[in-house]
């Protein structure tokens, strides 16, 4: 596995409440130039970005981001307006607390009400690995994979942990053949990198790569 087919498989990602215009520009250029699947941003910089790239880049941003705890009129209020401002993919985050109390019908209609506003554009549902039994990690295969959302997702990186490698193999075992999988929080090296892919991650949620490369790139 070479570098590009790496970088090929990260949403280069700054997500921090202190983000500026300055910062995220930033992140567009560097996405550009490393030829990354996309950028993911805050709603709040989607239109500007997507003015910023054209078509140079697919824009993701996020959902009821980071608790997950808005009703799902709200979730699809957001992403319809992040849509409209020229998003290309949504990372949702599910109602955790509907899943601890057994409601996964509850979640997978959610689940199914954001991807009809999403219509063919990519729809990834974080389910924050690290507040879950392992129970309830194999019952969110299932429901994502039901819902007809295009990728399961480990982490907003906004919680005590980020991806496991542990729980990247759960998921690919467990997602049905439709779904692909986003490992995203602490993915700091190429190694780890490597490791996610190869256990069955299609995206990346990380700046750290980037920023590696572009540490080396300096140092020639």
């Amino acid at each position: 596995m070479n570098r590009q087919d790496i970088y090929s498989k990260i949403d280069h990602t700054l997500l921090k409440q202190t983000a500026s215009w300055e910062e995220i520009q930033k992140l567009c250029d560097e996405a550009i130039a490393y030829r990354t699947a996309s950028v993911c941003i805050p709603p709040c910089y989607v239109k500007k970005a997507k003015g910023y790239t054209g078509n140079r880049m697919k824009i993701c941003t996020v959902v009821g981001f980071p608790n997950g705890y808005s009703t799902t009129a709200v979730k699809a209020f957001e992403t319809k307006d992040a849509l409209d401002n020229g998003a290309d993919e949504i990372d949702m985050v599910i109602s955790i607390g509907d899943l601890k109390a057994g409601r996964t019908d509850r979640v997978r209609e959610e689940i199914c009400a954001l991807k009809t506003v999403c219509g063919s554009r990519i729809l990834k549902v974080i389910v924050e690995t690290c507040l879950l039994t392992e129970k309830e990690k194999i019952a969110m295969c299932h429901v994502v994979s039901d819902a007809g959302a295009d990728y399961i997702k480990t982490s907003t990186g906004f919680s005590f942990a980020g991806a496991a490698f542990d729980d990247v193999a759960l998921f690919a075992r467990h997602v049905g053949p439709n779904v692909r999988i986003k490992a995203a929080g602490g993915i700091s090296s190429f190694d780890d990198a490597v490791r996610f892919i190869e256990l069955g991650a299609d995206r990346l949620g990380t700046s750290r790569i980037i920023r590696l490369a572009e540490d080396e790139r300096l140092q020639r």
